[in-house]
């Protein structure tokens, strides 16, 4: 169901990463052929630095298996898994990787070492985003929280929101525009997702959440199409245009990202924000453009960071 790259909008944050310097990244546990060759090939488009954290020899056998040339990468040997993700985030914890990237471990692995007590955590709550490039839409779409939050608050959405917007902003967005997705477009208090977002709206109106347009309630038709809000009779800057769809739980964002990618054969970059470092998290899948675009994203948010830390 992929389509030729070249052709989307992905390739537009590559074009954006040219000239960037390559970030070091800590690679967990890269024992399968996609996850090495995703890793590989992001480091020979200039993306990524990487630092092969897991078993020396299943990692030399997997390479060598596929044709995959390892010379002057640097391997770190670990016994297993479980050690793969915890000397991965302790790269991070060191200053040596300013990435994380997920290989052929399950993700709650990766995720219990970044949560840890000696972990990666912040003030931040972690979040997923679905970064999509879909036929049918204008422009990259992110959708969140559709991995991680299963049922999250008022106070989580706030942070959920934030993670994204920042996101946004670090790939260009001057004011991202957030559509507080919900099943109507009215505030009704038998319906908790219609009151979460008009308040996540007038949090962001006092300033609780900055930097990006909020509007919600919206259902999902008059947030993507303007028509339809049109004929609803709704005024909103967001509807028609948005950059950010904020689920209001994890089984609406889950079905939402599968169905547009299945249905309108959308491409997914994902991965994990509000930790130390943004987290590449992608699954075996994925397709090679992307994994590129996780990385490719990655980047641009870790410069991000760089130039406000500089600043």
């Amino acid at each position: 169901m992929s389509r030729e790259p070249g052709t989307g909008k992905y390739e537009l944050v590559l074009e954006r990463c040219q000239g960037l310097v390559a970030i070091p990244t800590a690679v967990a546990h890269p024992c399968e052929e996609t996850a090495l060759s995703g890793a590989i090939e992001a480091a020979e488009l200039g993306l990524i630095e990487p630092i092969l954290v897991g078993p020396k020899a299943k990692i030399a056998e997997v390479a060598r298996r596929c044709g995959i040339s390892l010379e002057d990468r640097e391997l770190i040997d670990v016994a297993h898994s479980h050690d793969a993700a915890a000397r991965a985030v302790q790269l991070v914890r060191e200053g040596r990787a300013e990435l994380l990237m997920k290989g052929s471990l399950h993700s709650d692995e990766l995720l219990s070492a970044i949560v840890a007590r000696e972990g990666l955590r912040t003030e931040r709550r972690i979040s997923h985003v679905f970064i999509m490039d879909v036929p049918t839409y204008h422009k990259v779409l992110i959708v969140t929280d559709a991995a991680i939050n299963i049922a999250p608050s008022l106070e989580d959405k706030v942070d959920i929101c934030q993670n994204a917007i920042d996101l946004a902003r670090s790939l260009g967005i001057e004011q991202p525009k957030v559509a507080i997705l919900a099943a109507v477009e009215t505030v009704n208090p038998k319906m908790p997702a219609t009151v979460d977002a008009a308040a996540l709206c007038k949090m962001a109106e006092r300033g609780q959440i900055r930097g990006g347009l909020l509007d919600g309630p919206l259902a999902f038709d008059n947030a993507i199409s303007a028509e339809a809000a049109k004929m609803k009779g709704i005024q909103s800057a967001v509807a028609g245009d948005p950059d950010i769809l904020l689920v209001p739980n994890l089984e609406a964002g889950n079905m939402l990202a599968k169905q547009l990618s299945f249905l309108a054969n959308a491409d997914s970059a994902g991965l994990v924000l509000g930790a130390r470092v943004p987290v590449i998290l992608t699954s075996r899948a994925d397709s090679v453009r992307s994994r590129i675009a996780s990385c490719a994203v990655a980047m641009r948010v870790a410069h991000a960071r760089r130039q406000a830390t500089d600043g």
